[in-house]
């Protein structure tokens, strides 16, 4: 079997790094993309195990997956929120294992619709290989455990204002501002970028929170029976943060605005304040419950990454599972999301060459 990893949109800002990561473990990739010029610059930077191919993924995907013979395609062109499964659909039927960076709720949890055809053909389509719900089900599992029962669970990501962003991700984000999302544990009814509040980071200070729809609402509180959920994210500056959240207000009151039709246009204003803020970013895990004796349990866990580093931990699931199918250790065949599939300590190792670390109960 090849070895080769076509990433779509390899070039990208999650593509560049999955694909430095693969290389660096002598891995083949394939960087592929509308722009053969961008490309070709991190071909030439990445240099022996690298190659390109230039092709919009919309059109005649089927005729490069038989060209390029890659063992497993890794789809990070967002953003999911409003996508279909053409691509995971023609991998199946091309024979050809597939992990997406999805993080759009409806799509990550719909993924279980191509089940039967990814079984039968032996091929595992695997999406929302990511910070959620890759690592979010890698924390629990750690730390399930020491759980008798979780009550609550509140979680969330503040990126520093100078870490790189991409455009799809902004846009994703813009979707469901100010909407109501559907129902989730412990919530009947929440709205995009409401329900603000302060979270305190270890080293990074308090940073605004406010709701996000992601596919963890649906896929954790089954799997870990959690009677509450709520997840946010949120902008290290205060004035874009609540900016933000003063449009949702508007949305929500009925005024009609498309925000994801300016998405590059707010993601350009945003950084001209880059000056304002720090690379420096987090997540945390709050994890409430009843201990295994009865008692009352917290586990409070950060994971802080320093010096623009952040955008590395979403590609973790992706450079994790396209390593193992490169390497011949294939993960279950059929569709599914990426919950519990890489490890808590597999996710850490892949990120212990860089200025990222974890704090639990500071």
């Amino acid at each position: 079997m090849s070895r080769k990893v076509l990433i779509l949109g390899g070039y990208g800002n999650f593509g560049k790094r999955i694909a430095q990561a693969l290389v660096k473990a002598h891995i083949p990739v394939i960087i592929a993309g509308r722009d053969r010029a961008k490309a070709e610059v991190l071909e030439k930077e990445l240099g022996t195990f690298a190659e390109v191919a230039a092709f919009d993924v919309n059109h005649n995907l089927a005729g490069q997956l038989t060209y390029l013979q890659p063992c497993v395609v890794v789809n990070t062109c967002g953003p999911f929120q409003n996508a279909n499964y053409h691509v995971a659909e023609t991998c199946i039927a091309n024979g050809v294992h597939y992990i997406d960076l999805a993080d759009g709720r409806a799509f990550v949890t719909g993924i279980i619709k191509l089940d039967a055809a990814a079984k039968a053909r032996g091929v595992s389509i695997i999406s929302g290989a990511s910070t959620v719900p890759g690592l979010s089900s890698a924390v629990l599992e750690h730390f399930k455990h020491e759980f008798d029962s979780i009550k609550a669970l509140r979680f969330g990501i503040s990126p520093g204002q100078r870490a790189e962003r991409g455009l799809a991700t902004t846009q994703g984000i813009l979707t469901y501002v100010g909407k109501p999302l559907a129902c989730f544990a412990g919530n009947a009814r929440a709205y995009g970028w409401q329900d603000i509040y302060r979270q305190k980071y270890p080293d990074l200070g308090k940073r605004w929170m406010a709701n996000c729809d992601i596919p963890d609402l649906d896929l954790l509180p089954p799997a870990y029976c959690i009677q509450s959920i709520q997840f946010s994210a949120g902008l290290q500056l205060a004035p874009l943060h609540l900016g933000l959240w003063a449009l949702s207000w508007l949305i929500r009151l009925g005024v009609p605005l498309n925000l994801t039709k300016h998405a590059a246009s707010l993601l350009s204003a945003s950084n001209c304040f880059d000056r304002f803020g720090s690379a420096d970013g987090g997540m945390h895990m709050i994890i409430t419950g009843t201990a295994q004796d009865g008692s009352p349990h917290t586990i409070k866990w950060f994971i802080i990454a320093k010096d623009g580093y952040g955008p590395y931990i979403p590609t973790i699931p992706a450079i994790v599972l396209a390593k193992k199918i490169a390497s011949g250790m294939l993960p279950a065949s059929g569709a599914y999301p990426c919950a519990a599939q890489v490890s808590l300590e597999e996710y850490l190792d892949e990120l212990k060459d860089y200025p990222i670390y974890t704090v639990i109960n500071p």
